[in-house]
């Protein structure tokens, strides 16, 4: 009796390994194939068609709510996304990018303009601001020569790449051994899928100093005034604008001066020291606009990580 029941222990086993190993080969292929086929079209909302490609423009409406002191309806011209799809490097952006995105920006209130975002960079800006204590209409624009990088962007696309080299390095020719080495690959894949979801979710926490030393405030022409900083971000699926008004305080105010410490989004009343004055933010005005292709990057992520999961949960 024994023997039959070892011999029964070892069908069993026998049975399990082979499950094992269609489990290693096969399912774990068919996952790999799909999360680098979802990564592409990924990869393809970061990315602008190549030149000599031309596409049939695209315009969509939206409507943004008050943000702050600003209320804006957003028009969104952008070409149709070419499904051809091209392993980028990931250093740089390469010679010619692949869709265009303007941003318009129309409100009767203090704000309104044009930003224009080419893949990562921010190429055009035409802002109008109606200053709130003398109604006088103040014009930001872009220097010509100049553009502005989203580092989030950059980077959000840069771990997406990192992600399709890791699962194209594990093609249908390639045996995996053990369980152990399917855990790591998935561990290796979401880290990167992580961290380009992080990138675009969790805008960087700036204090007003680091905001008046940003590049950024050199990027107009004429030059910004004094007593106005400038922030962009991206924060979700959202192109944010923010324009902070400044005055300066006295040097006999009566005000307690402590100086705020970092946030993505400063409230009136928050003080910093710039050199020799003492500023406080007065007015705050943000516009925001929804991306649609950053949101469809998001749902990508999230279902790329589902699937990671998944498969790390059968080993």
């Amino acid at each position: 009796m024994m023997a039959t029941a070892m011999a029964a222990t070892g069908a069993e086993r026998a049975v399990l390994e082979e499950e094992f190993r269609w489990l290693l080969h096969s399912e774990v292929h068919a996952v790999l194939k799909q999360l680098q086929d979802i990564l592409k079209e990924a990869s393809l909302r970061f990315t602008l068609p190549g030149s000599g490609t031309e596409s049939p423009a695209k315009q969509e409406n939206f409507i943004l709510g008050s943000c702050g002191e600003v209320g804006v309806q957003c028009i969104l011209d952008q070409p149709a996304v070419s499904q051809q799809w091209e392993e980028q490097p990931m250093a740089g952006r390469g010679a010619s990018g692949r869709s265009r995105l303007t941003l318009t920006c129309c409100s009767t209130d203090q704000v309104k303009g044009v930003l224009t975002l080419q893949g990562d960079a921010l190429s055009q800006a035409d802002v109008n601001l109606k200053m709130p204590r003398n109604n006088q209409l103040l014009h930001l624009a872009f220097r010509e020569d100049k553009q502005w990088k989203l580092q989030q962007i950059q980077d959000a696309r840069n771990h997406v790449s990192q992600a399709i080299y890791l699962l194209a390095h594990r093609d249908e020719s390639y045996q995996f051994k053990t369980g152990a080495e399917v855990l790591k690959l998935m561990d290796a894949v979401m880290l990167q899928l992580t961290r380009a979801r992080n990138r675009l979710t969790t805008p960087a926490t700036l204090t007003l100093p680091e905001i008046a030393a940003s590049g950024l405030t050199r990027m107009f022409a004429p030059t910004l005034p004094s007593d106005l900083l400038v922030n962009v971000y991206i924060n979700l699926n959202k192109l944010c604008l923010t324009v902070y008004q400044l005055h300066a305080l006295q040097p006999n105010s009566t005000k307690n001066f402590r100086p705020a410490g970092g946030a993505v989004l400063h409230s009136p009343g928050a003080m910093f020291e710039w050199g020799s004055q003492r500023l406080e933010v007065s007015h705050v005005h943000k516009v925001e606009c929804v991306i649609p292709w950053l949101n469809d990057a998001l749902v990508y992520f999230t279902v790329s990580l589902q699937l990671c999961q998944q498969l790390k949960d059968k080993h």
